[in-house]
């Protein structure tokens, strides 16, 4: 994992957010029954059980300071720990306990109903703190998507994931089936996980590829001048970076329509410049 990554890791909410409609997140029951569905995946942690299997630190004050054996009262939050191929991912924001709060979102893919934040609350699934500084790298980021997926496939009741690094909220349908693509050897899903937006000169920039590899994606007229294609495009390229990190030179390379495109970054570092070459 490069320095860009970890230094942009520290500074993003952690985290993918599995929203509900109100009352109708899953309770402990819920996660044990999805457990044992599972054989890959093991419950590692709960406060409640008379023997802990493994206990785990507090993280960004997830973890209730509370110490009673009650199951969870309604002004705390929740949480259990739970193991997938080695890699430890607290799930917070159970019932009985009070939800989280469902993050800004400003790109939505295959969700048609305007956001209602009244309506929505969230459970948010984090790496464990043994991960911290390990969030953007890719067999985290797989343990993490691969969790969520199931969760999305187990669940019904999941109306959409938020993604905090691209400000994105991701239709249960949508997710499913391009995670599930890209944990089968596919491409990256990168709408979603990345999204694009306009500047002010007409090109378009990616949103959320920062998070992974330290750098935003950033299309220069007049080779953005088709949105579609250009967006097209940055999906081409951000599966690609993410595979090959940050750009530190001046690159080139061939399009997949064969046109000779140029990647340099920024003066400033934080953008992959790409125009034709």
């Amino acid at each position: 994992m490069t320095e860009g990554r970890d230094n942009h890791a520290r500074h993003v909410v952690r985290g993918v957010f599995l929203l509900f409609s109100r009352h109708k997140r899953p309770d402990r029951g819920a996660i044990r029954d999805f457990v044992k569905s599972h054989p890959t995946i093991s419950l590692t942690h709960d406060r409640t059980a008379r023997t802990q299997l493994h206990l785990v630190g507090e993280t960004e004050a997830l973890h209730p300071t509370s110490t009673s054996n009650d199951g969870g009262s309604d002004n705390e939050l929740v949480w259990l720990e739970l193991l997938r191929e080695g890699l430890t991912f607290d799930i917070a924001g159970l019932l009985p306990g009070e939800g989280l709060e469902v993050p800004p979102c400003e790109h939505q893919f295959d969700y048609r109903e305007e956001i209602c934040r009244s309506r929505l609350e969230a459970v948010r699934l984090t790496p464990g703190s043994h991960l911290a500084g390990g969030e953007a790298s890719l067999p985290v980021l797989r343990g993490m998507f691969s969790l969520t997926r199931d969760l999305v496939r187990h669940s019904e009741a999941i109306e959409a994931i938020a993604w905090p690094p691209s400000s994105s909220l991701i239709g249960r349908r949508f997710f499913e089936s391009t995670v599930t693509a890209w944990l089968e050897g596919g491409a990256f899903p990168a709408l979603g996980l990345t999204a694009f937006r306009e500047t002010l000169n007409g090109g378009l920039v990616s949103v959320g590829l920062e998070f992974l590899i330290g750098q935003e994606l950033r299309i220069e007229p007049p080779l953005a001048g088709d949105k579609v294609a250009a967006t097209r495009l940055g999906v081409r390229l951000v599966n690609q970076l993410v595979l090959s990190g940050p750009v530190e030179g001046m690159e080139q390379i061939i399009a997949p329509d064969g046109q000779r495109l140029q990647l340099e970054p920024s003066s400033n570092g934080r953008f992959v410049r790409v125009w034709g070459a």
